[in-house]
């Protein structure tokens, strides 16, 4: 791609920020000036990470475990996580098919990666998560996108899917739940969705955060798929960057070798923390959940009290994909006006594709208190 002086443009060039980042770091600013600020605009657990975990990287820390590990990670971390597909989604999955990685972002960039070539197209549904646009412009790849309707839950249909398909299709993207509506896609799509002659590539990182039905992983259909998950949601595990890639066997070597050149390894003891989530935190990953059920509902009744449009409810992530058309066309001047008038930071819908432009998405990832009075502001700044 050149532009007009014929000079090569480099790949950082068509990335466009991350709004919500953007409303979080004028949120900060706000507050070093001593404003209050309810934090509802990122996706970031409030809870610590359990204490087994933490208690697990330490302790591998004491034992040395600071080098490098196998480059597709930890056999016992890769054993674990077959283990937990085979538990919850009753698919066997070889451990030498999982690529352990720092976070799921460098997993959804090395999925690409094996998959596009530069001018191949990548669908996905609108809205989306924010980044996925700028991974595959980064990768010289074109973003394409389905609608997703309000009304129907934002429940991806094949009939949809197929009729947006072009020759140079490479792969079709897929989040469930999702960020940013919480939908959960229905056994029945995620069948049809299957059956697409393409490659799947599904983003599972909110599996486990699901309050009505059941979260099915693309695994349980096909085969043709690469699954990207981690521990940052489910475990309160954000900062630790641990996440995986769950892939088709042929592209073994090929991944291998870009994650060894890219990333070398994930973070030895980090690694070691991840095996503890596995293994030991049922009990607080359920606390945390339900915890998680009672913000929703929280959230939701306030946001319907105030005004805005909430038509399907949210069954998984946590987030709240609201219509604050009756308030504003402007999503992104929305969010700035309502973090510096009402002290509420909140990410404005534009922010994940052209159909979410007068959405405001919530994040229930602060207590209840917090929420609480995060609707009293918003309530106060939206009747004056």
């Amino acid at each position: 791609m050149k532009n007009g002086k014929n000079i090569m443009v480099p790949p950082a060039d068509p990335i466009t920020p991350f709004l919500v980042m953007e409303v979080m770091e004028k949120s900060r600013i706000l507050e070093k000036k001593g404003k209050s600020i309810v934090h509802l605009e990122v996706g970031e657990p409030d809870f610590p990470t359990p204490r087994i975990i933490t208690q697990a990287g330490v302790r591998a820390l004491r034992e040395g475990k600071t080098h490098y590990t196998h480059s597709l990670g930890i056999p016992r971390l890769r054993e674990a996580i077959a283990r937990k597909y085979r538990r919850d989604y009753g698919v066997t999955i070889d451990p030498e098919c999982i690529l352990v990685t720092g976070g799921t972002s460098p997993a959804l960039l090395l999925a690409l990666s094996v998959l596009i070539c530069p001018g191949d197209q990548v669908m996905m549904s609108d809205p989306h998560y924010s980044c996925y646009p700028n991974f595959i412009r980064y990768l010289r790849g074109e973003p394409q996108t389905y609608p997703l309707d309000e009304d129907d839950g934002y429940q991806p249909h094949y009939r949809d899917i197929t009729r947006h398909l072009k020759r140079k299709t490479r792969a079709v993207l897929i989040n469930s739940p999702a960020n940013p509506t919480g939908a959960i896609i229905s056994r029945k799509n995620l069948e049809e969705i299957a059956n697409l002659d393409r490659w799947i590539v599904s983003d599972e990182i909110y599996h486990g955060l699901v309050y009505r039905g059941r979260a099915h992983s693309i695994l349980e259909f096909t085969d043709r798929a690469f699954v990207i998950n981690g521990f940052s949601k489910l475990y309160a595990m954000t900062g630790w960057r641990l996440g995986y890639l769950i892939f088709p066997s042929d592209f073994r070597r090929k991944l291998q070798s870009l994650h060894q050149n890219l990333f070398i390894s994930a973070n030895a003891f980090v690694q070691w923390g991840g095996i503890a989530a596995l293994e030991k935190t049922r009990a607080e990953v359920n606390k945390m959940v339900r915890e998680f059920d009672r913000r929703r509902n929280l959230l939701i009744d306030g946001l319907r009290e105030i005004g805005f449009g909430i038509k399907v409810p949210p069954d998984g992530a946590f987030y709240v994909f609201a219509n604050a058309r009756k308030f504003g066309r402007d999503s992104l001047e929305m969010a700035f006006e309502i973090l510096e008038h009402a002290g509420v930071a909140v990410a404005p819908g534009v922010d994940f594709g052209a159909r979410g432009e007068g959405f405001i998405r919530f994040a229930y990832t602060t207590s209840q208190s917090q929420i609480h009075e995060g609707i009293r502001r918003l309530k106060k700044y939206l009747r004056n």
